[in-house]
């Protein structure tokens, strides 16, 4: 990729983001204030929600771009480490003596490092450039919110909005409601820690046995296995809103502290309180699910849909705007988000597909091009993405979040030469047959690894670096978790659906390119529901046939949906519209290329070795079809569940 860097006789502005040191560090490289290049650290080092400095990204979007430091007009670094240094002492003041210990763990990292930030970001970058810098850009701090505001406004199709931002916490702030327009983004209302939506979440995500920063999906996912009705449900909504949280008719929180460690100590929660609570312990994790801890999700799941409607009721009231963007971990719950949009609150949604905290590195960078440097938001042209469902148009500045490394057929051929894999070549003029050969494979039930151009920015993989499968055989979802994921059995798979059909199977009327909505199975694609279906066992409900479409039908007849449209991913919607001349059947299971415990891939070396740790059955990268019965034994190293943490 050439990006230009003049534009009407002046040079334009080159901007890198950079987030970093909490979880998920990324780089992001916008020049004449669009995206150009963009990943997370952790697709480099493979270590997941990799935390450390984003060297490798960094010098991947420079490269993509061939740029130097020495070149770049700023670097924004996606908060204030000072105002955040405040928080902690005077958080640590205000609940003292408790939290000593907390105390200090923290302190001799942040007297090493975190306080001297701005040497730190010098230190490496010198190191990345290789050479002593000719100039040094402007180093910028914007705070953590406005990263986020930033990342979610200056990229989406609106020319005006609301913007909600809902996360754990920033430098003192854990949800904003500001007001974007033309160039400009003015902060209205903040919520304060340690009063938090996202640490709520967080918090029951450790006590339902899973992993802070990691496993908040897993509770969404389990949610739905809570019995809606249920005495005991609606009992721990009570419990929930009468002891640990306080609601505020405009969606802000007051949490009751003495039930909560987060702010001071090294855990999320006082155990022996919650228990005593609730009436069970915490999950250990790895251990049975029983059905209180899924009534439990249910009932926080039910609470956090609510505070978000809240929230946009009041951004709604205060801006008087008739669209809203979203960012932030919590405006990754896909659940709360279609909720939203079901609600109407707000005509138009648009959601930072980047929303956590890798994407406040792009929005780092984007305040700077729009609010230091002061330049006006280009209009979206043609060549930007346009999707469409229904005559409804979207477009955004995200480039279908195809923003990370690409590689070549060459890069593949190497494969070849290291560990003797034997694959069969397309010709590019091929393609189509190619795509009609591994339609054929996903009809039979094969599962496929679908490797092709860039690598996707954020959390989701949309169609460049999937594992693919048939989504009407019921046992497609219990073989893939098990099997090639090797993670929990209940957690569901979403559909990539062709979007000129995705009215036809679900009750979706918006385009949901980058899978951030839930919507419902269609009544007429469902299968009858059983008597009694909701006392059955978790298991039980999870491999009933529920709809002609089973492994992404959910055990409440949702699903996550990808919408897959002809000029934002055409490789991936060929294939997809070959599954449906074959079928009948316009989508296919599409989940993450990768194992649990493991990033995304991002290279071809990483994809063929997730290929033969795993039981998938075909690998297709670009136009080379690698087929499992056909490689050379994998001797070198151990299935990569075998030797990988759990997330």
């Amino acid at each position: 990729m050439i990006p230009i860097l003049w534009k009407q006789g002046k040079k334009v502005k080159k901007i890198l983001g950079i987030s970093a040191f909490y979880h998920d560090s990324a780089a992001a490289l916008i020049i004449d204030g669009k995206p150009i290049s963009a990943a997370q650290e952790e697709r480099f080092t493979r270590k997941k929600h990799d935390a450390s400095f984003p060297s490798n990204a960094v010098s991947h979007v420079l490269s993509d771009a061939g740029l130097s430091i020495s070149e770049l007009d700023a670097v924004a670094f996606y908060d204030k480490p000072f105002i955040k240094f405040e928080r902690l002492l005077e958080t640590y003041h205000a609940f003292a003596p408790r939290g000593l210990k907390s105390f200090l763990s923290a302190m001799p990292v942040w007297i090493k490092e975190k306080l001297f930030m701005r040497k730190t970001i010098w230190t490496k970058l010198k190191t990345i450039e290789g050479n002593p810098l000719k100039k040094r850009p402007p180093l910028l701090f914007p705070e953590h919110h406005l990263s986020h505001a930033a990342s979610a406004f200056y990229p989406s199709p609106f020319d005006e909005s609301a913007i909600l931002t809902i996360d754990g916490v920033g430098e003192w702030a854990t949800t904003t409601i500001c007001h974007g327009k033309k160039g400009s983004i003015t902060k209205l209302r903040e919520m304060p820690f340690p009063h938090s939506i996202g640490l709520l979440y967080s918090s029951f995500t450790a006590f339902c046995g899973f992993k802070v920063n990691s496993g908040e999906y897993k509770l969404m996912g389990l949610a739905p296995y809570g019995v809606p009705d249920s005495d005991e449900k609606n009992h721990f909504k009570e419990l929930i809103l009468t002891h640990l949280v306080e609601m505020k008719p405009d969606g802000s929180i007051f949490l009751n502290m003495q039930f909560f460690e987060f702010a001071t100590g090294l855990t999320m929660f006082k155990s022996s309180r919650w228990q005593k609570l609730f009436g069970f312990p915490p999950r250990d994790p790895e251990s049975e699910i029983h059905q209180s801890y899924m009534n439990l999700a249910l009932a926080l799941q039910e609470i956090t849909e609510e505070l978000v409607l809240c929230l946009a009721q009041t951004a709604k009231d205060i801006t008087g705007s008739s669209s809203l963007v979203m960012a932030g971990g919590v405006a990754l719950n896909c659940v709360a988000n279609g909720r939203l949009l079901e609600s109407g609150i707000f005509d138009k949604v648009w959601i930072q597909p980047a929303a956590g905290d890798a994407g406040g590195s792009l929005g780092a960078a984007l305040a700077a091009h729009h609010i230091y440097f002061e330049q006006k938001r280009q209009p979206i042209l043609r060549e930007d993405t346009m999707l469409a469902i229904d005559n409804m148009a979207c477009m955004d500045k995200m480039n279908g979040c195809l923003l990370g490394p690409g590689f070549s057929n060459k890069d593949i051929h190497k494969l070849k030469h290291r560990y003797e894999a034997v694959f069969t070549e397309f010709a590019d003029s091929n393609f189509p047959d190619l795509c009609h050969h591994v339609a054929n494979l996903i009809s039979e039930d094969k599962i496929v690894g679908w490797f092709q151009g860039r690598m996707e920015w954020g959390p989701r993989a949309l169609g460049n670096r999937s594992i693919l499968g048939n989504p009407q055989n019921p046992d497609t979802q219990r073989k893939m978790n098990l099997k090639i994921k090797y993670r929990e059995g209940f957690r569901p798979f979403a559909p990539s659906i062709l979007a000129e059909h995705a009215q036809t199977f679900f009750k979706l009327n918006v385009p949901s390119p980058y899978m951030l909505l839930v919507a419902p199975v269609c009544e007429e694609k469902r299968c009858q529901e059983p008597d009694k279906y909701q006392q059955w066992d978790m298991y039980k409900r999870l491999y009933h046939v529920r709809s002609i479409i089973p492994a992404v039908t959910h055990v409440d007849y949702s699903a996550r949906i990808q919408t897959v449209h002809k000029d934002f991913n055409p490789r991936y919607w060929q294939l997809i519209d070959a599954f449906y001349q074959l079928t009948g059947i316009p989508l296919v299971v599409n989940t993450s290329f990768n194992v649990r415990g493991e990033p995304i891939v991002c290279t071809p070396e990483d994809a063929y070795r997730c290929f033969m740790g795993t039981e998938m059955d075909y690998l297709i990268m670009e136009n080379c079809i690698f087929a499992k019965k056909d490689q050379p034994a994998w001797n070198g190293e151990a299935p990569l569940h075998d030797k990988l943490d759990l997330d």
